[in-house]
């Protein structure tokens, strides 16, 4: 369930963040950019299936960002995108995605959405997040820090 908490804005440059609380088992409520969520694991692996999968929502969020940037992109040369839909795929290996794939449709024809896909990509916070890494650190509330 997604219920809409409060408005907030973000400018670029800043931080975001989420709060994850956990509710036991494999459920957690989430608050994320003043939305409440619901994180949670299938009940085939003990979870209560309430709410999607932590990389469910993080293909979630790769491809609607991708398919915004795209978006984005057709709006800057003056037209929109028709029955646009971006599908993210993940490959398991091991614990992480070995590999991901954006699939883009739209009933506009190929030879004016392809010129979209390289800007879009470079418009994709999430895209960009793939491609450059940041460094992950964690910290204990107290201020100390542990690598990941």
């Amino acid at each position: 369930m997604i219920t809409r908490t409060a408005i907030t804005t973000t400018e670029r440059g800043g931080t975001n963040t989420a709060v994850a609380r956990w509710q036991g088992g494999w459920r957690c409520e989430v608050d994320a950019g003043g939305f409440a969520l619901v994180v949670d694991e299938p009940v085939d692996v003990g979870g209560t299936g309430l709410g999607p999968m932590p990389t469910d929502l993080l293909l979630a969020s790769f491809s609607s960002c991708y398919a915004l940037a795209l978006a984005w992109a057709a709006r800057k040369r003056g037209f929109e995108l028709p029955d646009l839909e971006v599908t993210a795929t993940g490959t398991y290996e091991g614990q992480k995605f070995g590999h991901l794939l954006l699939t883009v449709r739209s009933s506009l024809p190929a030879e004016r959405l392809a010129p979209l896909l390289e800007p879009a990509k470079r418009a994709c916070y999430v895209s960009n997040t793939f491609a450059h890494a940041p460094a992950v650190e964690i910290a204990l509330a107290d201020g100390a820090v542990s690598p990941a």
